[in-house]
């Protein structure tokens, strides 16, 4: 899981997070700015229990760096985690990240939301939300989270018309978006220290009630595309795939660099 983005240069992250507005919520340390190319770059370089939050990024990216719009009204916030003592346990975490954000959000009242694998956060078929973790040093994780608030970024890019939500359209009034991040980041913070006790088996239950209703899938793999019935995760968070013959098949996130739901 090792990102292969290099750090930025650290005098030029030190010099940029003098800048930040700094302050103490439920634990974490959080620091905010304006604008940064990616949160989870400059973040690479705080403590563990730190957050940074930005208004926008310029080089927002999600996996295999495709680009992530992050326009204002949004909010994107990456955490800085402890690693796993377990090693097999860090495959899951994007998963572990995505239950954070769904028990969160359900707090606030958001109704109909799933998990698409690996780290996608849908309102039935829309995508309001998205985890990506780094790692740049070998104690700790880096927990990307780019969640649509009032933005609009299907402004930005026509082919997202009808595909993105934003907590705008399922709430009256919506939440301080410090508040936001305090129930998001507790949460964050509880299932990681369960991650650490008790491994990822212990959610995995949990994580497969979130996926909704059985749905055929198309896997785009490095060299090949396969289809099959998408049947949850086993217990490193590994995608299972039933194929036609009926065969349960099992793919990590490195192997699988687009995920396509066919029905």
């Amino acid at each position: 899981m090792r990102s292969e983005v290099s750090l930025p240069n650290f005098n030029a992250v030190a010099a940029m997070l003098t800048g930040a507005k700094v302050f103490e919520l439920g634990g974490w340390t959080i620091h905010e700015l304006d604008a940064v190319n990616s949160t989870n770059l400059v973040a690479g370089t705080l403590p563990v229990w730190h957050a940074l939050r930005a208004e926008t990024q310029t080089a927002g990216r999600g996996r295999f760096e495709r680009p992530w719009i992050s326009d204002r009204g949004g909010l994107w916030l990456s955490a800085v985690v402890p690693a796993p003592s377990v090693a097999s346990a860090k495959e899951g975490l994007p998963l572990v990240a995505g239950l954070a954000v769904c028990t969160a959000l359900t707090e606030f009242g958001i109704k109909a939301l799933r998990l698409r694998w690996p780290n996608d956060v849908l309102v039935h078929d829309r995508k309001l939300a998205g985890v990506l973790v780094d790692q740049f040093v070998p104690d700790r994780f880096v927990i990307g989270i780019g969640l649509n608030v009032n933005n609009r970024p299907e402004v930005h890019d026509v082919k997202l018309r009808n595909h993105t939500a934003r907590l705008a359209e399922s709430l009256q009034s919506i939440p301080p978006l410090t508040k936001i991040i305090e129930v998001m980041l507790a949460w964050l913070h509880r299932l990681i220290v369960e991650l650490n006790d008790h491994g990822f088996v212990s959610m995995q239950p949990r994580i497969n009630m979130l996926w909704g209703k059985s749905r055929r899938v198309e896997l785009a793999l490095d060299s090949a595309a396969v289809c099959g019935v998408f049947s949850g995760v086993d217990e490193h968070g590994r995608l299972l795939l039933c194929d036609d013959a009926g065969a349960i098949v099992a793919y990590n996130a490195a192997q699988v660099r687009h995920l396509q739901e066919i029905e």
